[in-house]
C-alpha cells in the first residue's frame, strides 16, 4: 500500500482577491473551485491546477482577512514546490517575473535540479522547479486559456519542504507509518546546515516528494498570511483511505476519521513534529458539481451547504479579477 504522491497543499491568504490576481495573472494557473471553508463557510477557500483540476496539481487557500504576518520557524511547512516542464521554462519565468516585479533569487539547483525561489506578494515560499530530468509522477497539463505561456506553464506541484528540528521522529511516521523511502539528500543553502533529506513515495519523482531541512537554530513558526496549512497525500480510493486509517489507529496515532470534502475524501493527523498531514482521495474530483469547460465560474457549495447559499453569499466579497474562465 503506498501513497501516489502530493495530492495538494493548503496555505492561507488574508486577501483573496490579490491572492487570485497573482495565482491565475501572474502564474496562468487556474482556478478549478471557487468554494468555502467547509468548517467556517464565511471564507473562501480557492484551488488553483491545471486544466482539469487532476489530483497532484491543486494549490488551496483559505482566506482569513485578519491574518497577522508568519514569523518564519521550524515545525512548518516552509517551501512549496510548483513544476514547470523543462530548464527552459526556468528561463521564460525569470522574464515573467522581471515584467511582473515578483521577489525572486534567479536559477539555482537543488540537487542535480534546476530551481527559482520565489515569494508572492504574502511571502509565501514558493519554488519552481524543473521536471527536466523527472522520471517519476507524471505532471498535468496547463490551462490552453492561461495568462501564462502553456508551453513554459506550471504542470502541477513538486516537493514540499519540512522545517523541524528534530528529524527523528517526522523520519519515523514517513518511512514507517507512510509509504516513503529515502532516496537523496543535498546541500542546505544555509551556511553550517545540515544536508536536506528527500523522501520518495510510489513513482517518485518531483511530484512524490518530502524533502526534510533540519534547523534546530530556528523558533516555532507563527502561522499567519502567507503559510502553509497542511500538505495531502494521494490515495487511490475510498477502500484505501479506510486501510490507512486503520494503519493509523494500530499505530496510535490520533486522527480525525474520514471526512468527506465531496470532492475526495480526507483524513487528517499530525506527526511529531506538529505538521499537519492529510490522506486524500483521487476522487471524485472537481468535475463533480461544475463541467470542465466551466470549472471555478461559480461559487460552489458541497450539498450539505446548500441550503445556506444567500447567507454565506452575503458575507463573502466577490472577486472582481475574473473567473475560472
Amino acid at each position: 500500500m503506498y501513497l501516489k504522491g502530493i495530492h495538494h497543499v493548503s496555505a492561507i491568504t488574508a486577501n483573496a482577491e490579490k491572492n487570485h490576481q497573482f495565482y491565475t495573472t501572474i502564474l496562468g494557473m487556474r482556478l478549478v473551485k471557487k468554494s468555502v471553508n467547509q468548517d467556517n463557510p464565511a471564507m473562501y477557500h480557492l484551488f488553483y491546477a491545471d486544466e482539469a483540476g487532476s489530483p497532484g496539481t491543486d494549490l488551496t487557500f483559505f482566506e482569513i482577512s485578519n491574518a497577522g504576518r508568519t514569523h518564519q520557524g521550524n515545525h512548518s511547512i516552509s517551501r512549496t514546490a510548483l513544476r514547470v516542464p523543462n530548464d527552459d521554462a526556468l528561463l521564460y519565468w525569470e522574464n515573467r517575473f522581471n515584467d511582473y516585479k515578483v521577489d525572486y533569487d534567479g536559477i539555482t539547483t537543488q540537487g542535480e535540479r534546476k530551481v527559482i525561489h520565489f515569494r508572492d506578494h504574502e511571502d509565501q515560499r514558493l519554488v519552481l522547479i524543473s521536471d527536466e530530468t523527472n522520471q517519476g509522477v507524471s505532471g498535468g497539463n496547463p490551462w490552453k486559456h492561461s495568462q501564462a505561456s502553456v508551453e513554459h506553464g506550471i504542470v502541477g506541484l513538486g516537493p514540499v519542504t519540512l522545517t523541524v528540528p528534530d528529524p527523528k521522529p517526522t523520519i519515523n511516521v514517513l518511512t514507517e507509518i507512510l509509504s516513503f523511502q529515502q532516496t537523496d539528500k543535498y546541500p542546505s543553502p544555509i551556511d553550517g546546515q545540515e544536508d536536506i533529506l528527500v523522501f520518495a513515495t510510489g513513482e517518485g519523482g518531483t511530484g512524490a516528494e518530502v524533502h526534510l531541512e533540519v534547523r534546530s537554530d530556528l523558533p516555532k513558526e507563527r502561522p499567519g498570511r502567507g503559510s502553509v496549512h497542511h500538505v495531502a497525500f494521494r490515495v487511490e480510493n475510498d477502500e484505501e483511505l479506510a486501510m490507512w486509517q486503520e494503519r493509523l489507529v494500530d499505530a496510535r496515532i490520533p486522527n480525525s476519521g474520514v471526512v468527506d470534502r465531496y470532492y475526495f475524501k480526507a483524513l487528517y493527523f499530525r506527526e511529531p513534529n506538529g505538521i499537519l498531514f492529510e490522506l486524500s482521495t483521487d476522487g471524485p474530483g472537481f468535475a463533480t458539481d461544475e463541467t470542465i469547460n466551466h470549472l471555478g465560474e461559480t461559487l460552489a457549495l458541497p450539498p450539505f451547504l446548500e441550503n445556506q447559499r444567500a447567507e454565506i453569499e452575503s458575507k463573502l466579497t466577490p472577486l472582481t479579477t475574473g473567473t475560472g474562465t
